[in-house]
């Protein structure tokens, strides 16, 4: 007798607890929990101790990391003394601290350093601390920043290196002093700034910065047909100051998904893999880009999702239509959301940023984030509309990544809300008989992709043969999929091994710029970005020095992609003629 697997999520859907999940949160957010600190390693221990009393086996891991613990900070404007935080992975000043004229540039996104010149002076700029924008001003010679934030300063990690640090990527780490005031203070200083010729400043701060171990902790609910294959869903636990919300209600939002699947787990067609990280706020992703560097080969061969969940459960938290998902995994979402909610999900292309270390590997992803703020006109919504991108959402709230996030800052209702979209994705992932990836959703978006660079290079560089493989790689998806539903058990597991080995082929190519082993940068990543110098050949003089540089590696860069393409085409023929056989 078949199992009635919707009759069973709706069940299960009923025992999420409210009451349960607020535990969950005070426990884990009832203290600071800086990354390799002791106060974070007892939120761990915390989680360990639910999720073995759930009946699961865990492990707890410690692993060297480079970490970045802010410290007491100083700032002066013409004298003047203002409060303010400097950052994780920013310089330290020596015990003079450093001085120097102030200029203000304008918005860190859209700062112009060559009509506003800054070299020598420190800078003034509204936004929060991001990496691309301490990059951008200290290349153009700043010797120190200071960025305006909103009500309050919000807690940020200016480099862009992700992870652990090698050789090759040491010498992009800052090397300049980086500190935030809030909105009224900062207003104040762009005053002084402005009707002040050569107006001073002075500041002194001290950034903790150095290898240390923080755990990780994992946990597995094993699968009964294909437990080779896993679903990953991860979130981290550190925090800045008690983050109820960033990320204390994620943590409890796993603890209550690993409850109930763990009381249903006979169903589970494949295994839940829960991951707990440090080193995400304090070391740019540092645990979940070690657990990678550790499992590289078990994450290409066998995970077919990541989950990842982040500040969930916010009071006035209404908009569940904007968050991160792949074009391949966006229907899962959309499906789970409509049902619990109503609400026509239509969700947002990745950034470079959250615990989203898997993509060399091949492992396609859903979520960050999940329910946002509707956008208002505070200067902390503007901040992340800067952060984030404009849209119907305002961000995760203007208590983000500050000392206000604290337990009055979450709706139980919200929480709960939230918790069973969580749940419904995860059981529909571990449970249907084929992957619920939607790969022909991903070469429509690579095909849409590749015509936009096609019409930013006027011609001059070819693109017939990849036109061509992915009109071919469409039909091929086509024939594939419409065979799906008439598979045996085997043909079953033949057929999530093709869209496994699809995702190892397809997220990499549209989501990893340098090598899948390495990890690439926290900045802003378009598209493909083997072809992002597309718009720039266009830009060029024909027959120029610079040009015949581009053309060449746009060149070798779409033969990598049409070789690619390839790939996934020649993977798919493969499956269906064994289908058909």
């Amino acid at each position: 007798m078949k199992v009635d697997l919707e009759s069973i999520k709706s069940q299960m859907l009923e025992e999420v607890n409210q009451d349960l999940l607020m535990e969950y949160t005070q426990n884990v957010a009832s203290e600071i929990r800086l990354s390799g600190t002791v106060e974070e390693l007892r939120a761990f221990y915390y989680a360990k101790s639910k999720l073995e009393e759930f009946g699961l086996t865990t492990e707890l891991t410690f692993n060297d990391a480079y970490i970045s613990l802010p410290g007491k900070t100083e700032l002066k404007v013409n004298g003047q003394s203002f409060p303010a935080i400097t950052h994780s992975m920013a310089v330290s000043t020596d015990e003079t601290g450093l001085a120097g004229e102030i200029v203000y540039s304008g918005k860190s996104v859209s700062v112009d350093y060559q009509k506003n010149p800054v070299s020598g002076k420190i800078v003034l700029l509204d936004g929060l601390a991001i990496p691309g924008a301490v990059l951008q001003a200290q290349q153009a010679g700043a010797k120190a920043i200071i960025f305006i934030n909103a009500e309050y300063t919000h807690e940020m990690i200016v480099s862009p290196v992700w992870g652990n640090p090698t050789p090759h990527t040491y010498d992009n780490l800052p090397k300049i002093p980086v500190v935030s005031v809030n909105f009224h203070d900062g207003q104040k200083m762009k005053s002084t700034v402005k009707n002040h010729t050569n107006c001073q400043g002075w500041l002194k701060t001290k950034v903790d910065t150095r290898w240390i171990k923080i755990p990780t902790l994992t946990a597995e609910i094993p699968g009964n047909d294909e437990d080779d294959h896993f679903v990953l869903f991860s979130g981290h636990i550190d925090s800045w100051h008690y983050g109820v919300m960033d990320n204390g209600t994620a943590n409890a939002t796993m603890l209550e998904v690993a409850r109930i699947l763990a009381l249903n787990k006979d169903n589970l067609r494949r295994s839940l893999k829960l991951a707990f990280w440090s080193g995400h706020s304090h070391g740019r992703y540092a645990g979940s880009a070690l657990y990678c560097d550790e499992h590289w080969e078990d994450l290409h061969e066998n995970c077919v999702l990541h989950i990842n969940i982040d500040s969930v459960g916010g009071k006035g938290a209404t908009i569940l239509t904007e968050a991160n998902c792949m074009a391949e995994t966006r229907d899962l979402a959309k499906r789970s959301i409509k049902e619990l909610t109503g609400d026509e999900f239509e969700g947002s292309r990745f950034g470079r940023a959250g615990d989203q270390s898997f993509w060399g590997p091949g492992v396609p992803s859903l979520f960050m984030g999940l329910s946002e703020q509707p956008q208002s006109n505070n200067p902390a919504s503007e901040a992340f509309s800067q952060l984030f991108g404009a849209g119907k959402a305002g961000g995760f709230g203007w208590w983000w990544h500050t000392t206000e996030d604290t337990l009055d800052k979450i709706s139980p209702e919200n929480l709960a809300r939230d918790c069973k979209i969580y749940l419904s994705i995860a059981y529909e992932a571990c449970t249907t008989e084929i992957l619920p990836i939607n790969q022909l959703a991903a070469v429509e978006e690579l095909e849409t992709c590749i015509k936009d660079y096609q019409s930013k290079t006027n011609g001059r560089l070819n693109f017939s043969i990849t036109n061509n493989r992915i009109e071919e790689l469409k039909n091929n998806l086509t024939q594939f999929g419409s065979l799906l539903a008439t598979l045996t058990d085997p043909q079953v597991t033949h057929a999530n091994k093709t869209l496994k080995q699809l995702s190892n082929i397809l997220v990499p190519l549209n989501y990893v710029k340098g090598d899948i082993f390495n990890h690439d940068t926290a900045l802003k990543q378009p598209p493909i970005p083997l072809l992002a110098n597309c718009e720039k050949l266009a830009d060029l003089e024909v027959g120029s020095h610079q040009y015949h540089l581009v053309l060449t590696e746009l060149k070798r860069n779409l033969n990598k992609v049409n070789y690619t393409l390839l790939e996934a085409i020649r993977t798919v023929n493969l499956s269906v003629e064994q289908i058909n056989n």
